[in-house]
């Protein structure tokens, strides 16, 4: 990568997080080129074929340490990790078969209601995944 964006630059600075080189170089990734939520190891993938020279561990932790500060949430499927620079409430189509997970507005889904909270505790965030899967031709016996 030739420079570093000024706005991811901006976004560590107010997370309260140091702008090391790695950090500045897989903010500058997720927040101007990623377009739906990346495992770890997709994010790592990319930044290698940017010639980007960090290590999976790192993409873990700069992932995590983002996550802690807000600037991505993390969504768990099936025991695989995404992260999503959008950290608002959220709704997802999750492809099965494909393994791709890919935010989609309450039109999409037609989930537009939080459920109220149970007395005592408070709704912290809503993920709502809807899981699709290719249709299967119909088989005659």
């Amino acid at each position: 990568m030739s420079g570093y964006d000024d706005a991811a630059l901006t976004r560590l600075r107010q997370a309260g997080l140091r702008p090391t080189r790695q950090r500045r170089e897989l903010a500058e990734l997720l927040f101007s080129e990623m377009t739906e939520a990346v495992t770890a190891e997709g994010l790592h993938g990319l930044a290698l074929r940017k010639g980007i020279r960090v290590s999976l561990a790192t993409v873990y932790g700069t992932l995590h340490s983002f996550c802690d500060a807000g600037l991505v949430r993390e969504i768990a499927i099936d025991s695989k990790r995404y992260f999503d620079t959008n950290t608002d409430n959220h709704q997802y189509f999750f492809f099965e078969e494909e393994r791709k997970l890919v935010g989609v507005s309450e039109l999409e889904t037609g989930y537009r209601e939080v459920p109220s909270a149970p007395e005592g505790r408070r709704v912290s965030r809503v993920d709502v995944i809807v899981r699709l899967r290719k249709d299967e031709p119909l088989r005659y016996r």
